[in-house]
């Protein structure tokens, strides 16, 4: 079953449990598919598992940006809603990497590139992050690379 398809389905059984947050949030990843899509010249059955990987990746990173000013507002509302969006797109990630794992990779990149110093992060962190979309958060990895760099 295709993303896409998979989407559509749960979009009905959110219909018919009444789930309105549910149904909302998939409602927009499927605008942004669609919209991605259509940037991309293809129909959204048609996009490749990195492409709409990149989507969920955006929207996900979109609401925890928003999960953290509404925090610091102390608006208690909005971080309630904006923590079930949070998990109803975690659904669709791909499973999370340990940290274990993401090490050796990390190191196995840094192997690749040759880098020696922090100077050298930028060409590890844009080697890297290919391999790991959606796997691991950026921040997570930024601060590895870093720390491994040192």
């Amino acid at each position: 079953m295709s993303f896409n398809e998979r989407l559509t389905q749960d979009m009905k059984t959110a219909m018919k449990s009444k789930d309105k947050t549910k149904l909302s949030v998939l409602r927009m990843l499927k605008a942004s598919l669609q919209n991605d899509a259509i940037k991309l010249g293809k129909d959204v059955a048609a996009m490749t598992e990195d492409e709409v990987l990149t989507v969920l990746s955006r929207e996900l990173k979109q609401r925890k940006d928003s999960l953290q000013e509404f925090e610091n507002a102390a608006r208690d509302d909005l971080v309630t809603e904006t923590q079930k969006e949070i998990e109803i797109i975690d659904i669709y990630m791909p499973e999370r990497l340990s940290e274990a794992d993401l090490t050796a990779i990390i190191d196995e990149v840094i192997n690749e590139v040759g880098a020696t110093s922090p100077a050298d992060m930028g060409k590890v962190m844009s080697a890297i992050m290919p391999k790991i979309k959606g796997q691991a958060d950026g921040a997570l990895v930024s601060q590895l690379v870093k720390d491994r760099l040192n």
